[in-house]
């Protein structure tokens, strides 16, 4: 269920790359605040912004203005080893599963608790709970070779997972999957919000992964947030937000492209 308190909030947030005399905006200042237990996705194209703004959230990308808070906290005041110990509550999950090939499905997911300084003991029993989780508790000593790419990314779930976050991050972690398997981990996304009432940040071009798992739906272009929507009672008021929606009932000759107006 979401809560009225705030876990996200970003104020301000911005990130530039480059130099002063030839600098590139990768996301213009942004306010962005998710209750507790909502998910929102983040749609656009390649290059808009949405991976930075993503990454922006547990400071894997220092922002150039701005401040981050999560239940609260300033995570851009706070000094190294804290800011290391606030990121444990928050997970993160990839297109790419980023599984170490030479070790098992158990071993993947105890990676970041054996990282964490957890005792081997509590390793064991938080990862095996994980894999639980994910419904893959017979496949903890099969190695990435042997699993199909839907497991492989449970996986990878199960290693976010291990580490009790509070909110979870997911870059684009369906679309390098088959429907089927996309529609099962996205089914699998909103039964651990149900569940646990985690937060969630969903970065995705795909306007049907947004639908299905999305409260509300951040549109991005160029690096500035251009539509805000309820994905409840979908009313797109930019160009491209409508083009995502048209996505979703097929293409015609008549659908308008983003990039043409002027």
């Amino acid at each position: 269920m979401t809560s009225d308190s705030p876990m996200i909030e970003l104020q301000g947030v911005s990130k530039t790359y480059g130099t002063a005399q030839a600098p590139v905006h990768a996301l213009l200042p942004t306010d962005l605040t998710l209750a507790q237990g909502e998910v929102v996705g983040l749609l656009g194209f390649s290059g808009a912004g949405k991976s930075t703004l993503l990454r922006l959230i547990n400071l894997l990308e220092v922002p150039s203005s701005g401040r981050v808070l999560i239940g609260g906290r300033d995570l851009t005041s706070l000094p190294a080893a804290e800011l290391r110990q606030a990121r444990q509550q928050v997970g993160m999950i990839f297109q790419q599963f980023n599984l170490l090939s030479s070790r098992s499905a158990l071993e993947n997911v105890s990676f970041a608790l054996e990282v964490a300084g957890l005792s081997s003991a509590q390793r064991r029993e938080r990862s095996r709970e994980a894999l639980s989780a994910v419904g893959l508790s017979d496949k903890e000593s099969a190695y990435p070779a042997q699993l199909s790419g839907g497991q492989k990314q449970r996986v990878a779930i199960a290693r976010a997972l291990a580490m009790r976050p509070q909110i979870l991050l997911s870059d684009e972690a369906t679309s390098a999957l088959d429907p089927h398997t996309a529609l099962s981990i996205l089914r699998l996304l909103k039964q651990l919000k149900r569940e646990r009432g985690m937060t969630m940040v969903v970065v995705t071009h795909d306007i049907k992964v947004a639908s299905y798992l999305c409260e509300r739906s951040v549109v991005l272009e160029k690096g500035a947030v251009v539509d805000r929507i309820d994905m409840s009672r979908p009313e797109p008021v930019s160009r491209l937000g409508r083009f995502f929606f048209e996505t979703a009932k097929g293409w015609t000759d008549q659908t308008e492209l983003p990039q043409e107006e002027t």
